[in-house]
């Protein structure tokens, strides 16, 4: 945790000439006259990706963007502001308009000091400097060649590849000064095949906070192509499905979608305290067969919905929301937390650095 502190203050910091002073000054300034929690959030996010397509590279781009957010809780009521510009000014003002919500609440000064001890749950690095250029576009031609052998019938391969480092620094009203250095990377490979009048396609593909080099170990980019293929062989053999009532079986996969968007998002916070979401106000009761148990598992290393720390610093954990079919539990960020009674989640998760933060999933499966 304190290596990518480090790490996290010499990129974001050090190239705005900010120190542990100018931190505390902006944090102060975001507490008077009387705020109840505020906090300073510095973004940092480089990205890039690349596709190719007939065996050569059709797009590629790289972006890079960064900021800081400042909020300033008061009550029920938020003040937030955000600034493209990391400079000492523009944090200064930006903190003098997300404070004019507050009202009678705390006033003071904040010494910021260094926060750790959560366990690392991926390695701090800059995925994008893993490999050079020549080499993401000759492991993109190597899938598209691996495509290609396994079936006469494929007609067209895209490969695609894509990676982004992003870089946060978090101080908070509570003195606490955090940092994350978030590695993600991710691999597509689209197949269309073609037999007769019929073409069908199917794509496959996988990544998480690692580096490039994972998708060479134990052939992880080749055999994305292969299980392309086969489904879209697969497909072109398919006929349509029969109509009517029938139980269907959901394997793991993509099907956790569904869970995703017809569950998960009932069980965040934020619904639940507004009275919006089917779950509100059901703690405790029956809600789905006793086969079923949910989790949201931020914990989980090197998992694309994996966080050392959420976009409030809090270490994420693994939450049972529903266990044998009862409620037990909702995600929650510091706000809804506290409004609600309820204990932090480490769900609390930012767009980025112009947005606010809002308890949301991490990686939820059943």
């Amino acid at each position: 945790m304190s290596q990518s502190l480090d790490i996290a203050r010499s990129l974001i910091l050090e190239p705005a000439g900010l120190g542990q002073r100018d931190l505390d000054r902006v944090v102060d300034q975001l507490l008077s006259p009387s705020v109840d929690a505020a906090d300073l959030y510095f973004q940092t996010s480089r990205y890039e990706s690349w596709v190719l397509e007939d065996g050569i590279i059709k797009e590629a781009s790289y972006n890079i963007d960064q900021g800081a957010g400042l909020r300033a809780v008061s009550g029920e009521k938020t003040g937030f502001a955000y600034s493209d510009e990391i400079a000492l000014p523009a944090l200064l003002e930006a903190a003098s308009s997300a404070r004019a919500i507050s009202r009678a609440g705390q006033d003071g000064r904040v010494k910021i000091q260094p926060v750790g001890g959560a366990p690392m749950l991926y390695p701090a690095i800059d995925p994008l400097g893993t490999l050079t250029s020549e080499q993401k576009v000759d492991l993109l031609r190597q899938v598209d060649a691996e495509a290609r052998k396994q079936d006469p019938r494929v007609v067209e391969v895209i490969a695609s590849l894509a990676a982004t480092h992003d870089v946060i620094l978090l101080a908070a009203s509570d003195g606490s000064l955090n940092g994350d250095i978030r590695p993600l990377v991710r691999m597509n490979v689209t197949v269309i095949v073609e037999q007769g009048d019929k073409r069908e396609q199917a794509s496959c593909g996988g990544g998480g906070r690692r580096s490039y080099q994972w998708f060479g170990e134990d052939e992880h980019a080749l055999e994305y192509a292969r299980e392309a293929v086969r489904r879209a062989l697969v497909n072109l053999e398919a006929v349509a499905a029969p109509a009517g009532d029938m139980p269907v079986v959901l394997g793991p996969g993509w099907p956790g979608v569904l869970l995703h968007e017809a569950i998960g998002h009932g069980l965040e916070g934020d619904f639940n305290r507004k009275g919006t979401s089917a779950f509100s106000g059901r703690l405790g009761e029956r809600v789905a067969s006793d086969l079923c148990t949910v989790v949201d598992d931020g914990t989980m290393p090197g998992r694309r919905g994996s966080l050392t720390i959420d976009d409030e610093g809090v270490p994420t954990q693994n939450t049972v929301l529903i266990e044998n079919g009862i409620l037990r539990n909702y995600m929650q960020d510091k706000m809804n937390a506290r409004l609600m009674g309820m204990e932090e989640t480490g769900n609390g998760r930012r767009e980025s650095y112009a947005h606010l933060p809002m308890p949301r999933m991490t990686n939820t499966y059943m």
